[in-house]
């Protein structure tokens, strides 16, 4: 029997961690087709199906999962060893894959990815910006970056920017119609702007002081799934929106929103990156990992 490629083989990886040809093409950077046709290949050397297509999704069959399982270690060990070499050059080099929600991805184009980028110019960096909670390993990302609270416990976290804090905000002229609300109770007597989930659901908005914490399924006629979008609402006087708040500074610097229920609103653990301590740490993902600390150091000195 000949012997698959490594190429081949790295193809059905990426097809199997992405569960989509489309998007494991986006990543190892060839067509669509070409990714298809190379996996049909692949099929048809080892004489078994490893993979099941639909027209809407792609999953290995329980051949194919049990290649997958074998591969990885292999793999593992591979992209370990190509590290060191490249760390014997002197300088990393590579693709660096992270996951990362909206507000992560800002801050991180606003403070870290420029200074790493001009200073390691053999990474190409892909910072992938989505609001779902993924599984960074199986999805074939190096680290995600979230909020602290959510990131599993088996992973390595690096802080980032500090504690952050959520904020009810609303438009001047909103609150001169309507009661300000003094209890997080009281928003069911309001017009809120809800914020629909990547699941689908709708967030209950989280609040907490000294011992006591609630979480309230405000009303409201209009959902959103953007934070900005949320702010843009409040500040037409649409009602009350529970968002980030940075994502409102400006205009509550400016007047176009005054603050809500501020005593309700305690700041909690800020963003962090993570990534599998049970994997190799690859050295562009050191390298990010340093540039972030340096900012921080950096920060800490101003």
């Amino acid at each position: 029997m000949s012997r698959p490629t490594f190429n081949e083989l790295e193809a059905f990886r990426a097809v199997a961690a992405h569960r989509s040809f489309r998007h494991a093409a986006d990543a190892i950077g060839v067509s669509r087709s070409a990714l298809s046709h190379t996996i049909i290949g692949l099929e048809k050397t080892l004489g078994v199906r490893l993979l099941n297509r639909t027209t809407r999704s792609v999953s290995p069959t329980d051949a194919g999962a049990r290649l997958l399982r074998l591969l990885e270690p292999i793999m593992h060990d591979l992209d370990a060893a190509l590290d060191e070499l490249a760390e014997d050059r002197g300088a990393p080099n590579g693709t660096l894959r992270i996951n990362a929600n909206k507000a992560a991805a800002m801050w991180l184009l606003s403070r870290i990815v420029p200074g790493f980028l001009s200073r390691h110019p053999g990474i190409e960096l892909d910072l992938v910006s989505e609001g779902r909670l993924v599984d960074i390993v199986h999805d074939g990302f190096d680290a995600g970056v979230r909020l602290a609270d959510a990131i599993p416990q088996d992973m390595i976290a690096v802080p980032l920017g500090g504690p952050t804090r959520f904020v009810a905000v609303a438009a001047p002229a909103y609150l001169a119609a309507n009661k300000p609300p003094v209890t997080p109770e009281d928003l069911k007597r309001h017009v809120c702007i809800r914020q629909r989930l990547p699941s689908g659901k709708r967030y209950l908005w989280e609040f907490g002081k000294g011992d006591q914490e609630l979480s309230v399924d405000v009303p409201g006629v209009l959902s959103l799934d953007d934070n900005s979008l949320m702010v843009q609402a409040a500040v037409n006087g649409m009602g009350i929106a529970y968002v980030p708040q940075s994502f409102a500074e400006d205009e509550l610097r400016n007047g176009q929103l005054v603050t809500v229920l501020t005593d309700w609103c305690p700041s909690i653990p800020g963003l962090a990156l993570y990534y599998p301590g049970y994997r190799h740490v690859p050295s562009t993902l050191r390298a990010f990992i340093d540039a972030i600390r340096h900012h921080q150091r950096d920060a800490k000195a101003r």
